[in-house]
């Protein structure tokens, strides 16, 4: 179920959908609790970025 729920935000965060209503969605009351989820979406930014440069 958390893989899920990790899942589900981290895509809506790539489409662009707002953290607010990311953390409606999955009924955060604590806006901290979904910003995890976007710290996740940067880190897998920066780290395809180092891949690119790599090449």
């Amino acid at each position: 179920m958390h893989v899920a729920r990790h899942t589900f935000a981290t895509l809506q965060l790539a489409s662009g959908t707002q953290i607010t209503t990311i953390q409606k969605m999955l009924g955060h009351k604590n806006i901290g609790t979904t910003l995890v989820y976007a710290k996740t979406l940067e880190e897998a930014k920066r780290e395809a970025a180092e891949k690119i440069k790599i090449l």
